[in-house]
């Protein structure tokens, strides 16, 4: 099946019309979101692609980064290189290990490179403390069975399996807060890509990887420690780190952007306010990095201050406005949004979100950011 053809049942599959309670789906998947620009790759592509892909490396890195020309939308904003070099290792018989901070977009780089390379980012495995083998690798319809023994018609297959069977990239999120002995369970297909399924005899006891398949996981830094990586298994990924946008403008746009789409889907008839948004991805890069603009010394919060929460923040500051009082939200709402982003972890960020109120946004021009500091008796406790 081609990646136009698999992008399009996709489409079909989730379309608001196939949902018999007519209501849309919130997040489809980016096969779903992106169909006609991977038709469109796919039916122009004329690289070479390795084998088992559904675009070449050059097709797939435009579906990524995005191609104005072609009306090929950017979707992933950070270091094109990086686009370059996780493709490249998707193409050997290594595995893509994605490490960053909480919030800067992992997620959503490997759902992206499991669609322009298979047409397919479903296959994902949830990485927690209570993930088992079986679902990364398969298991058992117990009514089939007891019915009939052991057999391929009583074997669910889970991600794994059917990212071998059918060619596909596997996702494993938060792949450390696995237990170790879970994590290794990936030793096998990813060295000699064959999985062992020792309940079942003959050919069926063996799964052997076809073209195509590979495995995209990620981990978080603050998680490191939590189930530390064997050796063994760090030796079969290639690790690439995803780092915070460091430039204002680029997340001030991507900001804008996504909570634009999110406002929208929400029911939010009224973009999102310029100024409001400049003070609230101001504030976010001050408490993450402990510097404010003029060079001033501040405490960082422990809390994960990323472009995903200040798109988060944005959207709640958006529907505030807009449900409450019929307006786009103001500097005074991102007060009350960001207590819950900002005293997550450690109460003593609550403080710290304080001290800057009291202390830097006074500082500021502006009425958004007069606006803020008038605000700030609107922190809890």
């Amino acid at each position: 099946m081609t990646a136009k053809h698999t992008a399009g049942t996709a489409a079909a599959q989730y379309s608001p019309g196939a949902d018999p309670g007519g209501k849309r789906v919130q997040r489809p998947a980016a096969e779903v979101r992106y169909a006609a620009e991977l038709a469109q790759l796919a039916a122009d592509d004329q690289g070479e692609r390795p084998p088992g892909w559904a675009l070449s490396l050059r097709a797939a890195r435009r579906f990524i980064l995005g191609d104005e020309q072609a009306g090929i939308s950017r979707k992933f904003v950070g270091d094109p290189s990086l686009i370059d070099r996780a493709l490249v290792s998707l193409a050997t018989s290594r595995g893509l290990m994605l490490v960053g901070e909480p919030g800067t977009a992992k997620s959503l780089l490997s759902e992206l490179l499991a669609a322009a390379v298979s047409g397919d980012s479903t296959l994902t495995v949830q990485g927690g403390a209570a993930t088992t083998e079986d679902q990364i690798k398969y298991s058992w319809n117990y009514a089939l069975l007891v019915a009939d023994g052991p057999s391929t018609k009583s074997l669910v297959p889970a991600p794994l399996y059917r990212g071998m069977t059918e060619g596909r990239v596997v996702r494993f999120e938060e792949i450390t807060r696995c237990p170790l002995e879970v994590q290794d369970c990936l030793l096998s297909p990813l060295s000699d890509r064959v999985m062992a399924v020792p309940e079942l005899t003959g050919e069926d006891a063996l799964v052997f990887a076809r073209e195509g398949f590979n495995i995209i996981a990620t981990a978080n830094t603050r998680d490191r420690g939590v189930n530390e990586m064997s050796a063994a298994l760090k030796r079969r990924f290639n690790f690439e780190t995803v780092f915070a946008i460091s430039d204002f403008a680029t997340e001030l746009a991507l900001v804008e952007q996504e909570a634009t789409h999110l406002l929208q889907g929400s029911g939010v008839t009224v973009p999102p306010r310029r100024d409001v948004l400049e003070v609230l991805v101001t504030a976010f890069r001050e408490l993450r990095g402990g510097k404010t603009e003029r060079g001033d010394a501040m405490e960082r919060l422990s809390s994960v201050m990323s472009t995903a929460e200040a798109v988060s923040v944005a959207h709640a500051v958006g529907l505030r406005g807009w449900f409450l009082r019929g307006d786009a939200g103001s500097a005074s709402d991102i007060v009350e949004c960001l207590a819950g982003t900002a005293a997550k972890d450690n109460n003593d960020d609550l403080a710290k979100l304080r001290t800057y109120l009291e202390q830097h946004a006074q500082r500021r021009k502006g009425d958004q950011w007069q606006e803020l500091y008038d605000a700030r008796h609107r922190l809890p406790g």
